[in-house]
């Protein structure tokens, strides 16, 4: 794919809009048109990755002020100098650990909850963490309000994964780290699979996706991105 995708994670915000009866919808025909034009047009053709894009309504994801943009082909300013990631990436991310109804999915970077979001309409269980705590509490709220209970919020540094609770089927990082770290590649199950942006903060990364096969590590570049950095404790 010769087309760079521009794609932040990690994303701050304030004033986001909450829509006070869960019952209406306006964007559903949009959400849709999303998905037939951005998504199913670009080739992703997993039943359950469509539906869940097609349910997760991303404009409960985005500040008040861009919620008529939520569905637009491209990332979105949600505070804290980050964005939301464009729609097609967060579904190629996920097409691309192959979700299963009984699987446990390890994400790095919370951010808004959206792509936490995503995968909870998929597995069975999603444990993110996020290093902002700002980030972290207000995503835990915005997840709960949207009854996604299957979704575990912490805060702290993802380069350690979430040993306690591990390993994981599959583990989505949406920040961009220098290398793939060690602990995340523990973590990861026999025959899972894991997607990470890797390469130089603010500047073209390369998508990987790395998979563990017989205790071996095997990773393969997909296409380029941009992400916000991967941020550790000490930073």
């Amino acid at each position: 794919m010769s087309k760079i995708l521009f794609s932040v994670c990690l994303a701050g915000f304030s004033l986001f809009a909450l829509d006070g009866n869960a019952q209406q919808d306006p964007y559903e025909q949009t959400r849709k048109l999303m998905v037939r034009q951005q998504i199913e047009s670009r080739g992703i053709r997993s039943k359950p990755v469509l539906d869940a894009m097609r349910a997760v309504p991303r404009h409960r994801f985005v500040p008040a002020s861009y919620q008529s943009e939520a569905y637009r082909d491209g990332p979105l300013p949600i505070g804290y100098g980050q964005t939301i990631s464009q729609p097609y990436i967060v579904a190629y991310m996920t097409d691309l650990i192959r979700p299963e109804p009984g699987f446990k999915v390890l994400e790095i970077g919370t951010g808004s909850g959206y792509q936490a979001a995503v995968l909870a309409e998929i597995v069975d269980s999603v444990y993110s963490i996020e290093i902002v705590e700002e980030l972290g509490r207000e995503a835990t709220e915005r997840l709960r309000d949207l009854h996604y209970d299957n979704v575990h919020v912490k805060i702290g540094d993802g380069y350690h994964g979430w040993e306690s609770v591990g390993p994981f089927d599959a583990i989505v990082v949406t920040a961009a780290a220098n290398y793939i770290p060690p602990p995340l590649i523990k973590q990861l199950k026999e025959g899972g699979r894991m997607v990470i942006p890797v390469g130089s903060p603010f500047q073209v990364q390369q998508l990987k996706l790395v998979e563990k096969k017989n205790q071996q590590v095997r990773t393969e570049n997909l296409l380029p991105v941009r992400f916000v950095p991967f941020t550790r404790e000490n930073d």
